[in-house]
């Protein structure tokens, strides 16, 4: 009788194979979790439960079974522990454990995983819906000749410092979603229309994360499964997002065996040969070593200053997000759609994700290192309705670019002089009055509630932008100077725009009563519709602020208002009232100034204008502009010198 061959693993109970297949699938996925933030971290992770603390630079090996479901890791900071385990963190405290049972409180940045699910695949990503807390990026550790990975992904963008005020939590920043409970900060499509909509600007800051509630698994990528896993806490912007190759150890390669050879004499010949080659071959070595040495060292230093400034803009508190200058190219399609010029540089329209961007490229002869550094400190790290937002800053070699936000009706020179080459519509009075309004709240917020005085020092309609509302921005910050609470003055190089500099700049003693002269020409022009310097004028108009002190001494303010506007003619009456508040701002003595606030109190209707002033607003030879009190050299402005966001 024939016997049927069957083979050994068949003829095992069904059972035992079960258990051979899951002790064959059972391999635990090592996570290498990685500190690279400038401060301590308590990673935490779930179901393995973590418990441990990782100071800058320092790694922790993890290892988490094979088919786990579920799975998160974050981490944790500003965190206390005792002895036996218990205390309390500002972010995923997981009950005031150091191993977490469970899943910690909001707000925190998750990396999410599950392993070996069906026995093929581990499924990972990076979710922002339980708010912002720590950047951190989760690559798959790629071993070569394997295959089948995506890339990695990362919010690599410090987003907690872009945080808005209503938003802000200790140690992080809270989703729009759950602090606000509306689909409109939530949703992605026509629901994102509102400009409140803080959680489609952080998506799109990080754009690889899981945000939205409709984002399904467009943001989960997979791997085979016994991948295993970095994790990097504060991971550097500029770095690519490929997984991290590992090559497997390969045995070195000798050289063969050489047997002996044969040696015949040298001629006389062949010696004198040699004679002669050697120095000149000596000498060739020599310069080539040289030379090698000369570049090394010269690209070393290149390196050492590139990572200084690199250091430099990476220590500032508050920094907003870094772009690389490839980003920012493409971005821009290569700079092609230019919005404007100025001093120190040329600002492009740009899209980066679903936002539109304007870019500022800075001339490398243009503004100055401290000037860049000033602008992405100061306006980098405060935050007001009508300051225009600094989303971000490219220093790349020999490129210096600012990134801010759009502003459709571009600037506001645009919409109130009125030459043969500018088409726009003249704007009626109650849009005048509320960009003056907004001018005004801006500079008070610079000058009265930040930490330090911040004077601008460039008010210009040129630096005031305009959104699709007409509201007003103030922009470009270049040039600010912050100056002590204590100290009644900075003494600073002449600065600013020729026709808005105020009379003291004459000394160079400088505070930031100096925006409100700039602030009340800028008034002036707005009123009348024309430059302060116009040279296309008769000459004895060719000055608006010399013309002004002619029409209020002769009772002809009236003359002054802008004639191609039916309905600033029709209030006439409320224009002249504005022009009492400008002339207020462009007393000589700076003293007699009011405060920014004290003007926005008059365009509120809570005060009225100082009628008391002189009528002349502008000198020709330098004097003494009531310049008491202390003196101070300008130092560029700090993170921790301006105040939180409003």
């Amino acid at each position: 009788m024939a016997v049927a061959s069957t083979s050994p693993a068949l003829s095992l109970p069904p059972l035992l194979l079960v258990l051979l297949l899951l002790a064959a699938t059972s391999e635990a996925t090592k996570f290498s979790v990685i500190n690279r933030c400038s401060y301590t971290v308590w990673p935490a992770a779930v179901p393995v439960g973590g418990g441990v603390k990782l100071d800058p630079g320092e790694t922790w090996e993890m290892d988490v079974p094979a088919g786990t479901m579920g799975g998160r890791i974050w981490a944790r900071t500003d965190c206390s522990f005792q002895g036996e385990g218990n205390g309390s963190c500002q972010t995923g405290d997981c009950g005031g454990l150091l191993a977490c049972k469970g899943n910690g409180q909001p707000p925190n940045t998750l990396g999410e995983f599950t392993l070996g699910q069906n026995q093929t695949n581990d499924f990972f990503d990076i979710s922002l819906l339980d708010g912002f807390n720590v950047p951190m990026e989760l690559l798959p550790v790629q071993v070569q000749g394997r295959s089948g990975c995506g890339k990695g992904l990362r919010c690599a963008a410090n987003i907690t410092s872009q945080c808005p005020g209503d938003l802000k939590a200790p140690g992080g920043c809270n989703n729009a979603c759950t602090v606000f409970k509306q689909d409109m900060y939530c949703f992605n499509g026509s629901k994102t229309s509102n400009p409140t909509n803080y959680s489609k600007f952080f998506k799109w800051m990080c754009p690889d994360a899981y945000s939205y509630p409709d984002d399904g698994f467009t943001r989960t990528f997979n791997c085979p499964s016994g991948t295993n896993y970095q994790v990097i806490f504060c991971p550097l912007f500029n770095q690519a997002l490929s997984p991290t190759q590992v090559t497997p150890p390969t045995p070195s390669t000798l050289p063969a065996a050489t047997g002996p050879t044969s040696m015949k004499p040298k001629s006389s010949a062949t010696r004198r040969i040699v004679a002669i080659l050697a120095p000149v071959g000596g000498f060739i070595l020599l310069t080539i070593v040289f030379l090698i040495i000369f570049f090394i060292c010269k690209r070393r230093t290149q390196r050492q200053h590139g990572m200084e400034e690199e250091e430099e803009f990476g220590e500032l508190q508050g920094t907003p997000m870094r772009f690389t200058f490839q980003q920012l190219k493409a971005a821009t399609e290569q700079f092609t759609d230019k919005l404007g010029e100025g001093g120190f540089g040329s600002v492009f329209k740009g899209q980066f994700g679903d936002q539109r961007i304007a870019v500022k490229r800075l001339d490398r002869t243009g503004q100055g290192k401290s000037e860049f550094s000033a602008e992405v400190q100061t306006i980098g790290s405060i935050h007001h309705i009508h300051l225009v937002r600094l989303i971000g800053f490219c220093a790349e070699k020999s490129h210096r670019l600012l990134v801010y936000e759009y502003m459709p009706k571009g600037s506001l020179d645009r919409w109130i002089y009125c030459r043969h080459d500018n088409d726009a519509p003249p704007l009626d009075w109650s849009t005048r009055c509320k960009i003056i309004t907004h001018i005004a709240k801006g500079l008070s917020y610079l000058h009265e509630e930040c930490t330090k005085r911040i004077a601008h020092l460039d008010v210009k309609p040129q630096n005031i932008l305009l959104d699709d509302n007409f509201d007003a921005k103030l922009s470009d910050f270049g040039l600010c100077k912050l100056i002590d609470r204590d100290m009644s003055q900075v003494v600073t190089r002449m600065r600013g725009t020729p026709g808005y500099l105020a009379p003291e700049w004459l000394t160079s003693q400088i505070t930031e009563k100096a925006d409100i002269y700039s602030f009340g020409i800028v008034v002036m022009e707005i009123i009348s519709g024309r430059k302060n310097l116009d040279t296309s004028r008769s000459e004895e108009s060719v000055h608006l602020i010399t013309l002004l002190e002619e029409k209020v001494k002769n009772d002809q303010l009236v003359d002054l208002i802008d004639n191609n506007s039916n309905d600033m003619q029709a209030h006439k009456q409320d224009v002249i009232q504005m022009m009492m508040l400008a002339m207020w701002c462009l007393q000589i003595d700076r003293k007699k100034r009011p405060k920014m606030s004290e003007v926005v109190r008059v365009l509120e209707g809570t005060m009225k204008a100082d009628l008391n002033i002189e009528h002349e607003f502008v000198v020709t030879t330098p004097a003494n502009f009531s310049s008491t009190g202390n003196v101070s050299s300008s130092a560029p402005p700090l993170a921790s010198d301006v105040s939180g966001p409003r």
